[in-house]
């Protein structure tokens, strides 16, 4: 498995006022961080930005990107993906992941029969969730808690898994 040269760090939700500011959804533990890890890319890396903050608001961040100057040009980049090179990103403790080494694992569950692959990793806000998807069966919903997951190992592509009775 090879692990992927940029992580999403970040979204545009849309425009900030009239004066060209966009509101940033940032998906890191320290939000304010996604600054300092520019240039951030478009997901198929055609377009770099650079952010400055400008003030936190309800749901995010507000920020001035470079080459936005209008209401109209930043309500243009809503629903935009921010990703950052992983080499900026911080190494991470033994016991946490960034979602996209996660995407792709697969699923075995104690005993050893595969389940599927996770899918996605989802965060309603009251943790993270692995959506594991398996050959024509319906996903299986995960949350990623150490009870549910004991194992991660990146190095051999697999998660090994303790599903909830009333999952398996």
């Amino acid at each position: 498995m090879t692990t992927p040269e940029r992580v999403c760090v970040g979204a545009i939700a849309g425009a900030f006022g009239v004066q060209g500011e966009v509101r940033i959804k940032s998906f890191c533990s320290t939000p304010e961080d996604i600054a300092a890890y520019a240039p951030l890319y478009t997901e198929d890396g055609k377009r770099s930005f650079t952010l400055k903050l400008t003030r936190g608001v309800k749901g995010g961040l507000a920020a001035r990107v470079a080459g936005i100057a209008t209401k109209e040009e930043a309500d243009a980049m809503r629903g935009v993906t921010l990703w950052a090179d992983r080499d900026k990103l911080p190494s991470l403790p033994d016991d946490e992941f960034y979602h996209a080494d996660l995407i792709g694992l697969e699923v075995l569950d104690t005993g050893g029969e595969r389940l599927g692959t996770v899918r996605a990793v989802h965060n309603y806000g009251a943790g993270d969730i692995l959506e594991v998807t398996g050959a024509g069966q319906k996903a299986l919903l995960l949350p990623f808690t150490r009870l549910v997951v004991p194992t991660v190992d990146l190095t051999a592509g697999r998660i090994i898994v303790d599903p909830p009775e009333d999952q398996a």
